[in-house]
């Protein structure tokens, strides 16, 4: 069976990845994720995915090692991990009543042949009115200063939405398992045959 690593340090996406049931181990990429002149969301997305899936597979012989990368983007801008309360009360004060496009970038890569797969997935959310207040309020809560966009969505941040609409729930948290588990068989891992064995 092959290795299965994670290139993330996101308690968010080893939590979605523990839901498939297979082993796997997860590893910190060491990249720089300074956005390139001129370069799209959905294209810096893909780039650092892979970058970060590479970046980890130097460190093994026979590893499938996955990366993935998500922004947020409102109004054409993209809005990354807010970093402080400050910053989180600006990105959700401009997500109020609007709709944000989230891009995750996923990468699986082959660390035996070299070789790389990645796709980019998009998941809309509608925001309702937001009151001051009720950012305050989350914010207090939830302080989701290391996710992208100023929430979490598998708790509290739901109660800032109006609309939910993508391909696979888990893109919002940053791992879309649907395609994950098709290009993880691309390569010979089946993910439905090795968590039956264990």
């Amino acid at each position: 069976m092959r290795t299965l690593v994670l290139g993330s340090t996101s308690p968010f996406r080893k939590a979605i990845l523990e839901k498939l049931g297979v082993p796997f181990s997860c590893a910190a990429p060491d990249i720089d994720e300074t956005e390139k002149a001129g370069e799209t969301a959905p294209q810096l997305v893909e780039r650092l995915a892979e970058e970060k899936a590479a970046a980890v597979a130097a460190g093994f012989e026979d590893a499938l090692v996955i990366g993935s990368d998500q922004v947020a983007v409102i109004d054409e801008e993209i809005l990354g991990k807010p970093g402080n309360h400050e910053k989180a009360v600006e990105q959700l004060t401009k997500a109020s009543g609007k709709t944000v496009t989230f891009y995750t970038g996923l990468a699986v890569y082959d660390a035996a042949s070299g070789v790389c797969r990645s796709i980019v997935e998009p998941f809309k959310v509608v925001f309702r009115e937001l009151t001051a207040d009720e950012i305050e309020h989350y914010l207090r809560v939830e302080e989701p200063y290391n996710c992208a966009g100023s929430f979490k969505s598998e708790a509290l941040g739901i109660t800032l939405f109006d609309e939910l609409s993508g391909k696979d729930p888990n893109t919002l948290v940053g791992l879309p398992l649907i395609s994950l588990t098709a290009m993880l068989k691309e390569f010979n891992y089946d993910v439905l045959a090795i968590a039956a064995s264990q």
